[in-house]
C-alpha cells in the first residue's frame, strides 16, 4: 500500500515538474497583422493654386507578422505569456502624394524545428528549418490608393480613393519538434540517458523510475576526424502513447525530425523482439510515415549477458535492421554503435561514391 501510494506520488511530481519546466514546445497565440492605410482623397490648394489637380498619396502597407528562426533558441518559453501578437496599422496617405508610413512588422523568433499551424483545421502554414530564415505568417494589408491614381483625361478631379486592405487575423499553433540526426526510442529505463550521458556531453537526469527524461535532451556525438552528429533523448513510450497515454504525443511529434531511430532495448527485457513490436506499433498508429526512417536497435545493459544469451537474443531480433549490443556502465560497443549510426547516416552518400 505504502508502495503504491509512493510511486503515484512520484508520478504527480514529475508530472507537475513537467507542466512548470522552461522547455515549452508547444503554444497558442492570438495573431492579427495590421490594417492597410486608406489612401488620401486630396486635391492641390495654395496661394497660387486656387483649384489644382488630385494630389492624395496612397496609404501605407499593415505591418505583417513574421517567424524567424534563431539557432540560440530551444524552447518556445518566451512565447508562453505573449498571446497576443497584433502589428501595427499602414498610416493613412496624405496631401502632396505622400504615401503612408507601412506599419512596423512584428517578428516573432522561434528555435529551429518550428511549425506554426491554422488552429481551425491544423494545416501546416510555414516551417522554420535555418538559422535567420523568415517566413510572413500573416500578411498585411495593402494600403488604398489615392485619388491622384484615378486621374484620367475624362476624369481630372477623382472625388474617391481606396480604403486599405484589411489584415487577417486567427489562432495559430507553433509546435516544436527537435532537429536531432538520431532519436533514442525505449520504453522508461531502457539506458537511453546513460547512454547519452556517456557519448556526448549531455547531463540528462538518470534514475531508476519511469519517466525520468521529461523533455528531449541534446547532445553531439564527437566522430571520427573531427566529424560530429546530434543525438536526442526523447521520453520514454509506454503502450498506447500513440493514444496520448503517458507523455503521449509530447513525445511521439519530437520523433518526426529524426531521420534515424536508435531503438534502446534493455538485456533483462521478457522479450526483445515484443518489445521492438510494441515500440514500433506505438509509431506506426501515431504516424505510419515514420517507419520509412532508418532503424537500429541497440541492446543496452550487455555487460550481464554472456556470447550465448547474446546470441539467443540476436536470433530474435529482424534480420533487416542493424543491431549492437552495449554497455554504457562497462563502455562496451559504443565505438561500434558510432560507426553504425554514422553510416546508417550516410547511406545514401556512399551509395553515391
Amino acid at each position: 500500500m505504502f508502495k503504491k501510494h509512493s510511486v503515484t506520488k512520484k508520478l504527480y511530481d514529475l508530472y507537475f515538474f513537467m507542466e512548470k519546466t522552461n522547455f515549452i514546445d508547444y503554444i497558442k497565440i492570438f495573431c492579427r497583422s495590421g490594417h492597410g492605410g486608406a489612401g488620401s482623397k486630396h486635391f492641390m490648394r495654395n496661394k497660387l493654386t486656387a483649384f489644382g489637380g488630385p494630389d492624395g498619396g496612397d496609404g501605407g502597407r499593415g505591418g505583417h507578422i513574421i517567424l524567424k528562426g534563431n539557432k540560440n533558441l530551444w524552447t518556445l518559453l518566451h512565447l508562453r505569456y505573449y498571446k497576443n501578437v497584433l502589428a501595427e496599422n499602414g498610416e493613412n496617405g496624405s496631401k502632396n502624394n505622400s504615401t503612408g508610413r507601412d506599419g512596423k512588422d512584428i517578428i516573432i523568433e522561434v528555435p529551429l524545428g518550428t511549425i506554426a499551424k491554422k488552429e481551425e483545421t491544423q494545416t501546416t502554414e510555414a516551417e522554420i528549418l535555418e538559422d535567420k530564415q523568415e517566413i510572413i505568417l500573416l500578411k498585411g494589408g495593402r494600403g488604398g490608393l489615392g485619388n491622384s491614381n484615378f486621374a484620367t483625361p475624362t476624369n481630372q478631379a477623382p472625388q474617391y480613393a481606396q480604403p486599405g486592405e484589411p489584415g487577417e487575423e486567427g489562432w495559430k499553433i507553433l509546435e516544436l519538434k527537435v532537429l536531432a540526426d538520431v532519436g533514442l526510442v525505449g520504453f522508461p529505463n531502457a539506458g537511453k540517458s546513460t547512454l547519452l550521458s556517456v557519448i556526448t556531453a549531455a547531463k540528462p537526469k538518470i534514475a531508476n523510475y519511469a519517466f525520468t527524461t521529461l523533455i528531449p535532451q541534446l547532445g553531439m556525438v564527437a566522430y571520427r576526424a573531427n566529424k560530429s552528429f546530434c543525438i536526442a533523448d526523447l521520453p520514454g513510450i509506454i503502450e498506447g502513447a500513440a493514444e496520448g497515454k503517458g507523455l503521449g504525443f509530447r513525445f511521439l511529434r519530437h520523433i518526426e525530425r529524426n531521420p534515424v531511430l536508435l531503438f534502446v532495448i534493455p538485456a533483462d527485457s521478457n522479450n526483445h523482439r515484443k518489445e521492438f513490436e510494441i515500440l514500433k506499433n506505438e509509431l506506426r498508429e501515431y504516424n505510419p510515415e515514420l517507419l520509412d526512417k532508418k532503424f537500429v536497435i541497440a541492446i543496452s545493459k550487455s555487460d550481464m549477458l554472456d556470447d550465448e544469451l547474446k546470441q539467443a537474443i540476436a536470433k530474435e531480433l529482424p534480420d533487416n535492421i542493424p543491431h549492437i549490443f552495449i554497455s554504457s556502465i562497462a563502455n562496451t560497443g559504443l565505438v561500434q554503435l558510432k560507426d553504425i549510426l554514422w553510416n546508417v547516416l550516410n547511406e545514401n552518400e556512399m551509395i553515391k561514391k
